[in-house]
């Protein structure tokens, strides 16, 4: 469920002109959803739908055809009056529910964590100087790999380390290891050497995590010392190839 932003601007929709509220009225306009318009369509909103999720329809080509000057689309109008039935429900549930806002804030703040960090992995600046759109689309897919890849390395790295205070009797609070992201940037070297590395990985990479002293691991079998940059030479070959 995506964060509504500004949503104290935004029309609450009535299921009925007649309908009042007791404590939440004020909330509402003199609008109400227009059930018979989405009634009369529904059948092609389903068809739409399901030719989306068949591949027989790619959502940028409807949202182009659906676009502002499409005002007097039939079908427009139904989406427009579904999307004011079920943005109306979300909001009620955003302000009643606080469990869900917390949800949704979290989800969003990781969302955009990792935008922001591939967004800095971008090679020539964060626009793409091309219009054709299987161009961008194979650039923001292959740059969502790189960074899948680096998060991966890194957060293997601190699966290490985490194993390795834990092998040596060092305790390891999991709340003061809830506070690290795989999002770091200082170890790597953005404009290092690329390198396609197809062969496969020696051995398997730990990414269990054991927090009890000893419990996993003897001393002095978890590797030590600092993480090689995930560009150059990697030490994991999968997670340091392109």
């Amino acid at each position: 469920m995506p964060r509504i932003r500004h949503w104290h601007d935004l029309i609450f929709y009535r299921p009925d002109l007649g309908v009042r509220y007791s404590h939440i009225d004020a909330l509402f306009g003199d609008h109400a959803i227009d059930w018979d318009l989405i009634e009369k369509h529904w059948q092609d909103l389903l068809r739409t739908g399901i030719s989306i999720r068949e591949g027989r329809l790619s959502s940028v080509t409807l949202l182009r055809r659906l676009g502002n000057h499409s005002r007097k689309n039939r079908l427009y109008k139904a989406f427009r009056e579904l999307g004011r039935v079920i943005r109306t429900i979300t909001l009620l549930r955003f302000l009643s529910e606080p469990e869900l806002r917390q949800q949704i804030t979290a989800i969003t703040n990781r969302v955009e964590a990792f935008h922001g960090f591939a967004a800095w992995l971008m090679f020539g600046g964060k626009l793409i100087g091309h219009n054709d759109p299987v161009h961008q689309e194979r650039v923001v897919k292959f740059n969502e790999l790189v960074a899948n890849c680096a998060i991966y390395s890194t957060a293997l790295d601190i699966t290490d380390a985490a194993n390795a205070l834990a092998a040596e009797g060092h305790p390891v609070d999991p709340d003061d290891l809830a506070t690290i992201t795989p999002y770091i940037t200082r170890t790597i070297r953005r404009f290092g050497d690329w390198v396609l590395n197809l062969t496969p990985p020696e051995g398997e990479p730990v990414t269990r995590l054991d927090l009890e002293p000893r419990a996993l691991f003897p001393t002095g079998t978890v590797r030590h010392g600092p993480p090689t940059p995930f560009f150059g030479k990697p030490h994991r070959p999968a997670s340091g190839s392109t």
